[in-house]
């Protein structure tokens, strides 16, 4: 009789063990629990730890609630003012609703792929290029706000959506770069016309100065001389004041022609000494 209440003991245990074995889960702290009774969704949403469920009853689905990292494939596409370009972006979201994601969607990560393309290419068609160069931040809360419409029926929030690269052809490269260049080039004769006016207004009152202290054309003649004997070059500049050829010229002039040189004067002309 003991040996068969001992047996019978045992077999209970084993049983036990046996449904313990098969009923008990863990969940991990990342995620949620989704608990299916026949088919039948389960509202009390498992967390984080050990549960029991009914073996052969009931099915546990667990589902991961961190941010998910997801890139989202390069679209070809055309922008607003017809040029042809590549983009690729990236989406960070996360489930906030275990039981919507399991029930309302086949395959949540599949279908925040396929939104986020088709949202994509919808952005590039209505964007232009400068927008997609420039103005990204206003582009990516468009597209957070396309994502995130839907994706809320679903129990996944998104988290933030950013454009990676834009790419551009060969020839759109080009043509872009020649007028960054021409752009450059442009501002580099203003600054250079900009230079010489201002150059120019500094020299007007240097020579207004110096025609007031003509000793102060003297100084700078003689600081001319200086900067060129500094060389040590075998030419030796000399500069001669313009006054003073203007002054000889002006010299000779009162002097007259030279005696014997003078003739009558007729109506022709003077007349030549004989």
């Amino acid at each position: 009789m003991l040996d068969e209440l001992l047996a019978a003991g045992a077999a209970t245990a084993a049983a036990a063990v046996v449904y313990v074995a098969a009923a008990a889960r863990v969940v991990r702290q990342y995620e949620r629990g989704v608990v299916f009774r026949l088919g039948r969704l389960r509202r009390d949403i498992r967390g984080p730890g050990f549960t029991m469920i009914i073996p052969g009853v009931d099915r546990l689905r667990k589902v991961n609630m961190q941010i998910v990292t997801m890139p989202v494939p390069a679209q070809d596409g055309i922008t607003r003012d017809n040029v042809t370009v590549r983009v690729d972006a990236v989406i960070y979201f996360k489930v906030m609703d275990a039981a919507d994601a399991v029930v309302r969607v086949e395959d949540y990560r599949f279908a925040v792929s396929q939104m986020a393309q088709t949202s994509l290419r919808s952005i590039i068609g209505k964007s232009d290029l400068d927008d997609l160069l420039s103005n990204r931040e206003k582009l990516n809360q468009g597209l957070e706000l396309m994502l995130d419409s839907p994706a809320v029926g679903w129990g996944v929030s998104i988290d933030r959506v950013e454009i990676k690269d834009v790419s551009l052809p060969e020839t759109m490269k080009r043509s872009m770069a020649r007028q960054a260049e021409a752009d450059r080039e442009r501002r580099a004769r203003v600054i250079n016309a900009d230079a010489e006016l201002q150059a120019s207004k500094k020299l007007a009152e240097a020579a207004g100065v110096m025609s007031d202290q003509p000793a102060a054309l003297q100084l700078r003649l003689l600081q001319t001389v200086v900067a060129v004997a500094a060389e040590k070059n075998s030419t030796l500049v000399l500069p001669f004041p313009v006054e003073l050829l203007r002054f000889l010229e002006r010299a000779a002039q009162q002097q007259g022609p030279p005696p014997g040189q003078e003739g009558e004067q007729t109506p022709d002309g003077p007349k030549a000494p004989e």
